[in-house]
């Protein structure tokens, strides 16, 4: 029988943050330890949901949400994600929320009913990769923006501006950010808010991160841009520690119906989906209403392994990296990748497992044009494990080097 042709958009879909599992699960096979520095599920390490929304979980299942929901979403869940976002300025209705099988899948129905083929978004380079893989699968083009790693990975405003098209749809913020754990003011997304309303863009704002920060807190970018049409994701994965979970959601705050026809596509692909995992929405309902004291706890664990991780780091002959203001990310440059023997990033990266069995992410797989000669970390390992991961790349660049 003949070869049945894929799709080719299909076929050029990499994701490095699971791409690099495979070489590392080849070494567990042979017996090998591998210190896991890549992949941001805290509940991988020394973290866990809250009792509280587990128990949840098993309410759900004594008071028989085992059915369908509906297609935007438990009402009671739709309703608390609406009162949370008003309480930070996103001033939107229980109407304007769908509930998503995470924040992929509102990129996903976003992206499959704002884009046509030849349209551009312009994305923080480097971006979190779903952001180009999407774009691409609908013939869109991903047209990243720079950041500036000196200053702590803000967006370059003026680069923003340099890369608006014709065919410029929206411009996509990811605050906190991954990769780099930047952390961006009010003053950097209005200055965004007032380039996309001058040339009639939306706004993506993927606050996935949004109250796991050091120091300040996430402006919403709905508020700062009040006179901008904004699309907010959020979910349960990150705050609330239960990213197998699968639940987020989009909120949609319209400005003079700009986003009607938008709307429209994204609600008829939620019905066509059927609904998110009633269970887990009901859980992250009650997230939501109850008491958050334990995200102080979290960032408290989260604080000190990024201070160690900021100085171990920063010690090493070669390395260097920007202290992130959020999340649980760094993004450091390989200052010394023209030196060693490596031929880019990824061939560091993959080494650095080989040799040290320490898996990081390779920048570029964040975006070429701005993710290259960097690599990703998590910092969400117990303390003793970053110490140890340190040591393994320290002693790879003093036997390359």
């Amino acid at each position: 029988m003949r070869k049945i042709e894929a799709n080719p958009r299909s076929l050029e879909i990499e994701y490095a943050i699971r791409d690099v599992v495979i070489p590392a699960s080849r070494l567990e096979k042979e017996g090998h330890t591998i210190m896991k520095l890549n992949i941001g599920d805290p509940n991988k390490y020394d973290f866990d949901t809250p009792d509280p929304i587990k128990d949840a979980i098993r309410k759900a299942l004594d008071i028989g949400i085992n059915g369908y929901a509906p297609s935007s979403g438990l009402p009671c869940l739709v309703d608390a994600i609406a009162a949370d976002e008003r309480s930070r300025g996103n001033m939107v209705t229980p109407e304007d929320i769908v509930v998503t099988n995470g924040v992929t899948e509102a990129l996903q129905m976003l992206f499959f009913a704002a884009l046509a083929p030849g349209d551009e978004v312009l994305v923080p380079g480097p971006s979190y990769p779903p952001y180009i893989t999407y774009v691409n699968m609908v013939g869109a083009v991903p047209i990243p923006y720079r950041t500036i790693e000196e200053e702590g990975w803000v967006p370059d405003v003026d680069d923003i501006v340099s890369k608006i098209t014709d065919r410029t749809k929206a411009i996509a913020i990811i605050n906190p950010n991954n990769p780099t754990g930047a952390l961006y003011d009010a003053a950097s997304i209005r200055r965004i808010g007032d380039i996309a309303t001058e040339h009639d863009l939306f706004l993506i704002s993927d606050e996935i991160y949004n109250l796991m920060t050091f120091e300040g807190e996430t402006p919403s970018t709905a508020d700062v841009c009040r006179d901008v049409p904004v699309i907010t994701f959020n979910g349960i994965s990150k705050i609330y520690l239960a990213p197998g979970w699968r639940v987020g959601y989009l909120a949609i705050r319209d400005v003079e119906d700009a986003l009607i026809d938008i709307r429209d596509g994204i609600m008829r692909q939620s019905r066509a989906r059927l609904c998110a995992n009633s269970i887990c929405q009901y859980a992250y309902f009650q997230a939501l209403i109850g008491d958050r004291d334990h995200i102080r706890g979290t960032m408290s664990k989260l604080e000190r392994r990024r201070d160690i991780s900021y100085r171990r780091l920063n010690e090493i002959e070669g390395i260097s990296t920007q202290r992130p203001g959020g999340a649980f990310y760094m993004f450091p440059r390989i200052d010394c990748i023209e030196e060693g023997p490596w031929k880019d990033d990824k061939d560091f990266s993959l080494d650095l497992l080989r040799e040290e069995k320490v898996l990081t992410v390779f920048g570029s797989g964040f975006g070429a044009e701005h993710g290259s000669g960097h690599f990703r970390i998590v910092i969400l390992p117990p303390e003793e494990t970053l110490e140890r991961a340190f040591d393994g790349i320290e002693n790879l660049l003093k036997k390359r080097l």
